[in-house]
């Protein structure tokens, strides 16, 4: 049977307006209700996926920042963390900051930055030398963005020749040209052992659950970890073709309730 079931966020449990529907914060009331844990998984930083949590009724459990660190919010614990190369934290930021870009990075509940874009409390302005911040705080995702395709396009070959990290999601314009370079181009970059998947491998370890037991539900190539760790993968409709590669069932997209119509189907036991 089925424990534990994993979600991603942006194009996945949520339509394109970034809105969570009624009718899957309903389905998820009714899986936990029938002892299923709904864990988010999502490259977003901690605060950030809490809420979303929250708003959906899912379980206390979060893994974010691609899977730096997984993150009990009810009892206020960190279950467990990836923290970041140090070296290689500077090394981003002096990228940043030579292409006058914006640059976070994920550290503890929230995001530390250099340039303030959002003023509603999920965003700290950085105030001291990088070098020391970075020995004194575990991040676990740095993130570098700006509105413009090709100065971000630019930035790859020098973020891909440092140490220890890679680049673990990226703009989807950046990978497919015809992709519409529209919104914020971004990477989010964290150590090369960071992943997803590797924090599905951590959670169950701790929670004492047998992978086969486990379900992910994604739609990008940041979730093709957690399809290759879990037990049954679940892709969206939405997902490019070499996504749909390691589906195990293709739902409904994100803008028809994908997510929810899966689990109705998990509550009839038809999967």
């Amino acid at each position: 049977m089925y424990e534990a079931v994993f979600i991603d966020i942006d194009g996945t449990l949520r339509n394109n307006k970034k809105e969570l529907t009624n009718k899957t914060i309903e389905v998820i009331k009714e899986v936990t209700k029938n002892g299923y844990l709904v864990i988010l998984c999502s490259g977003r930083p901690r605060k950030y996926t809490e809420d979303v949590s929250k708003k959906c009724f899912a379980s206390k459990y979060i893994i974010t920042s691609n899977g730096g660190n997984i993150y009990d919010y009810e009892n206020n614990k960190v279950l467990y963390t990836n923290k970041m190369n140090e070296e290689a934290c500077i090394q981003l930021y002096n990228i940043a900051k030579e292409a006058k870009t914006r640059f976070m990075m994920n550290v503890g509940e929230n995001r530390v930055v250099n340039q303030l874009k959002y003023f509603d409390g999920s965003e700290v302005l950085l105030k001291e030398d990088i070098n020391t911040f970075v020995k004194n705080n575990d991040v676990v995702q740095c993130v570098i963005a700006d509105s413009d395709y090709d100065k971000i396009k630019s930035l790859k070959p020098y973020i891909e020749k440092i140490k220890n990290v890679e680049i673990k999601n990226q703009h989807k314009s950046l990978i497919n040209e015809s992709f519409p370079k529209e919104g914020t181009i971004y990477y989010d970059i964290a150590n090369i052992g960071s992943s997803k998947g590797n924090a599905i491998k951590e959670f169950c370890k701790i929670l004492n659950i047998d992978l086969k037991n486990t379900i992910a539900i994604g739609d990008d190539y940041n979730d093709v970890s957690m399809f290759k760790i879990a037990g049954y993968s679940v892709v969206m409709q939405n997902a490019n073709n070499e996504v749909k590669k390691y589906a195990d069932y293709i739902t409904l997209s994100n803008e028809e309730n994908g997510v929810a119509v899966f689990l109705e189907k998990l509550l009839k036991n038809e999967i």
